[in-house]
């Protein structure tokens, strides 16, 4: 009986995961946007490499990416990153999350101060 070599296993193992990761983005992908999100999109390119790099991935000359099929892209591309808990790339991603509920309670300064 043949087995396959440990650095093919992992190897497998990777890919497999990584289809575990990108088909469970396109299932939350139908879910709505987090209230709390702020930011745009920098053009980084980053999640478009999760958990490979997509064949629709260009960059131009400044090094900024850009989507071949943007607007045909598929949901999960449209609302990445849905959740700061779903937000892999968040060193480089130019969308942040706030706690909404924090939203409105704190006043400016000048307010508090009779202003």
């Amino acid at each position: 009986m043949q087995t396959t070599p440990p650095n093919r296993r992992k190897t497998l193992l990777e890919v497999a995961a990584g289809l575990g990761r990108k088909a469970q983005r396109f299932a939350t992908s139908f879910l709505p946007v987090d209230a709390g999100r702020r930011g745009d999109c920098n053009r980084c390119g980053e999640c478009c490499k999760l958990p490979y790099p997509c064949p629709f991935l260009r960059y131009d000359a400044e090094g900024l990416s850009s989507c071949a099929v943007y607007h045909a892209r598929p949901p999960s591309c449209r609302k990445y990153p849905r959740t700061s808990g779903e937000n892999l790339t968040p060193a480089t991603c130019g969308y942040y999350f706030v706690n909404v509920t924090d939203i409105g309670r704190a006043q400016p300064a000048t307010e508090q101060a009779g202003g």
